[in-house]
């Protein structure tokens, strides 16, 4: 018969003393610790790669942007003046006017369109969506009017673009609007070989009257050039130097 004596020794040299509670969940809490501090670490240092990142990127996106946006105001632009040469075509060759008579003094006048000769029924020759500036919050184009400094500086800009041609409509009531619209200027030979600089926006073309095309509100630098002008505002949409 085994006494309690043995028994109890037994028990206590055969068995591993067991480790206390507090001490084994305090081990477990310091690793934790340990990996959060690494996992926040990492973290930090993804977040630092990424922002890096976007700046890098950032500057890259705004062009790509406002590179379609001007892409959109040159085709809109375009649509104006091939606006004004049919206005000024119907006007010029139906109701025989000239100069001034014969151009459109308001954007309606182009989105309402031109009468078909013999019928009651207008034709349309501008869309609603083109008479908007893509380049402006405002939307609105500024006009060009006949003879404006503006529209001076901008064919001195074609005719260094086009190696100092000037480019001829092919349209021969257009071809008589240029010649009214636009004096005649120096050949650039004669101003040395650096491209003038075209004026910004004059203050007589914003005054009321007919007009010869139209240009953009925005002072800012492009990303794209237009006949090599690198300035919103000097971007000239006429029907006077299209071939």
């Amino acid at each position: 018969m085994t006494n309690l004596s043995s028994w109890s020794n037994h028990n206590i040299c055969g068995s591993a003393p067991l480790p206390s509670a507090p001490a084994s969940r305090a081990g477990l809490g310091a690793e934790r610790r340990s990996e959060a501090g690494y996992t926040l670490v990492a973290l930090l240092a993804v977040m630092t790669i990424l922002a890096a990142f976007a700046m890098a990127i950032a500057p890259s996106a705004q062009q790509q942007v406002l590179r379609e946006k001007e892409k959109e105001a040159i085709f809109r632009g375009e649509q104006i003046a091939d606006a004004i040469r049919l206005y000024y075509r119907y006007r010029s060759g139906v109701l025989q006017q000239r100069g001034d008579a014969a151009l459109p003094s308001s954007m309606d006048q182009l989105l309402e369109g031109v009468p078909i000769p013999g019928g009651s029924k207008k034709i349309q020759i501008l869309r609603a969506s083109a008479a908007r500036d893509p380049l402006t919050i405002e939307g609105e184009w500024r006009f060009i009017r006949p003879r404006g400094e503006a529209l001076i500086d901008f064919q001195q800009s074609v005719m260094f673009y086009a190696g100092n041609v000037l480019p001829q409509p092919r349209d021969p009531q257009i071809a008589q609007l240029q010649q009214f619209a636009v004096p005649p200027i120096v050949p650039l030979t004669n101003l040395g070989s650096q491209q003038p600089r075209p004026s910004s926006a004059a203050a007589d073309e914003d005054s009321s009257g007919p007009f010869v095309g139209v240009a953009s509100r925005s002072e800012r630098a492009s990303v794209l050039t237009f006949y090599g002008i690198e300035q919103h505002n000097q971007w000239i949409f006429t029907p006077l130097f299209r071939n």
